[in-house]
């Protein structure tokens, strides 16, 4: 094949994945500047968007940062509120007749080998209040950051808490008018190809032909072109991971606001768990539920306990979930972006992680010309695999030590036969080692070391030391140290104000640039 430059990439479908990966594109290859580069998005007048997504971790920091666009309209135009990690609820036997609970914290202080020896040999506190200052913020709902600290700067790590309609749309309007993306409303009816497997026009409802060099699949789960054109296979895993469809409500607060939470509540049930996120106008609430575990009306009846109402008083909308990966994710002159790429329930914020952390990937990686995209296309799959198999791991671990046996989705959650293998050879590694970064050789993992450490030890994971417990320096007076952050973490409280009061001053005077 004769080899071009790539000058023109065409995105099929929009949403919040297809404006990710037009800002990370334009971000990195300049349209403006640079003659001759071309990124159009094209959109379906008739597509909605899924908008379960609505937290994100800290990466997303960095990425509106390195966008170019202001942390205070981002917060003004997209009902944000803050968000600085994961409560747990529920996804453990209640002890002493009280229900179980723990954080997810985005601070990783001390999380050092030594620490964790030391804590396991004397839990004195729960783990993520041993080991990091945020755990506090949360039991409190305290903002990560003073009205004083500038854009994108905070006392303590944080995402955010969004609304994904108005996230998308703000992404949309940041590509077009600042950085030189074309857009286009158009349904699409065909899709040809070249006589060499590539992609090489998509013709519309009406009969428009378009063409590029290059092309994103970011049509949603039903993969338009990585999918039906290219015929990229759909690998699912819900034999591994059993949620599969989720009831989305949106809920206004009665009178007035409550304090705003300063983490993402999810709490477990009989047949999956429920996402409580509460933003300065409303919360978005979810139930996400195995259908081979729960009938449709089981699953509402359950959400509509946790919203204290009758069923008769809720109408959730019903999402199906196809969970899994393509094969690939990058075939010849396309590469697939969101949901068209994989999905995995939204516990831990994966789906808009996976969204961002893969189209900045692309983006920093991509193409010249076209002598270069088989060796770009083996390299992207390779990470991107990788990427999939480590969420894949890291959601079902929430599950595989849980010590619930109260229904048959808990026990066959916990059965080894529905653990990947890599999953199993690290649990079992664990119960006589703590875990270290020599367990997470992926550069390219979502969730690392800090992440496992959190979610193990929260859910009381039984690592025995004893024989090994030599190898450890554990900290002189190591309670003492606990007690330190503590105090610590007491004095940031007190400094701090709660997550609304922030929220309503950077409305009403903004924030620092510098």
């Amino acid at each position: 094949m004769q080899t071009k430059p790539i000058q023109s990439i065409i995105i099929l479908g929009g949403g919040t994945a297809g404006w990710l990966a037009a800002n990370h594109l334009a971000i990195n290859l300049k349209p403006k500047e640079r003659q001759g580069v071309k990124i159009t998005v094209i959109e379906s007048p008739d597509t909605p968007t899924i908008g379960v997504g609505e937290g994100t971790v800290p990466l997303m920091r960095n990425t509106l940062k390195e966008f170019g666009i202001s942390e205070e309209k981002f917060i003004k135009e997209c009902d944000v509120s803050f968000k600085q990690g994961i409560q747990f609820d529920n996804w453990m036997k209640p002890v002493d007749g009280k229900m179980h609970s723990y954080y997810h914290p985005f601070d990783y202080p001390i999380l050092d080998n030594d620490s964790v020896a030391a804590w396991l040999q004397n839990p004195v506190m729960p783990f993520a209040h041993a080991m990091s200052r945020q755990a506090l913020l949360c039991d409190n709902h305290k903002s990560p950051k003073a009205i004083t600290d500038p854009e994108y700067a905070g006392q303590a790590a944080y995402g955010y808490h969004l609304d994904a309609y108005k996230f998308s749309d703000l992404l949309k309007h940041h590509a077009i008018e600042n950085l030189g993306v074309e857009h286009l409303v158009s349904h699409i009816e065909d899709v040809t190809l070249t006589d060499s497997g590539e992609i090489n026009s998509l013709i519309s409802l009406q009969g428009d032909v378009f063409n590029a060099d290059f092309y994103l699949d970011c049509s949603g789960f039903c993969s338009r072109l990585l999918g039906q054109a290219l015929n990229i296979p759909f690998i699912e895993k819900s034999d591994v991971l059993f949620v599969d469809k989720a009831l989305a409500i949106q809920v206004p607060y009665d009178s007035e606001q409550p304090k705003l939470p300063s983490s993402t509540i999810a709490t477990a049930c009989d047949a999956g768990w429920i996402w409580d996120i509460a933003l300065p106008t409303r919360r978005g609430i979810g139930h996400v539920f195995s259908s081979k575990h729960c009938t449709l009306d089981k699953a509402k009846a359950t959400l509509a306990k946790y919203l204290n109402t009758s069923v008769d008083e809720i109408n959730p909308r019903l999402i199906d979930m196809k969970i899994g990966h393509r094969e690939k994710f990058w075939h010849k002159n396309c590469v697939a972006i969101g949901l068209s790429q994989g999905f995995v329930e939204p516990l831990e914020a994966t789906g808009l992680l996976a969204f961002d952390a893969t189209a900045k990937l692309l983006a920093k990686s991509f193409p010249t010309n076209t002598s270069q995209l088989a060796a770009a296309e083996k390299r992207y799959n390779s990470y991107v695999d990788g990427l999939w198999q480590g969420v894949i791991n890291f959601i079902k671990m929430h599950y595989a030590v849980s010590d619930r046996d109260d229904t048959a989705f808990w026990r066959d959650n916990r059965d080894t036969v529905s653990w990947p293998l890599e999953l199993q050879e690290k649990l079992e590694h664990w119960r006589t080692h703590i875990p270290s970064l020599y367990d997470f050789e992926r550069g390219f993992d979502a969730f690392r070391l800090e992440n496992y450490l959190y979610v193990l030890y929260g859910m009381n994971y039984p690592t025995e030391i004893g024989d090994t417990a030599y190898r450890y320096q554990a900290p002189e007076n190591a309670s003492k140290q606990f007690e330190l952050i503590q105090n610590h973490a007491l004095k940031l409280s007190d400094y701090l104000e709660d997550n609304l009061t922030v929220i309503n001053k950077i409305k009403q005077f903004g924030l620092s640039k510098v």
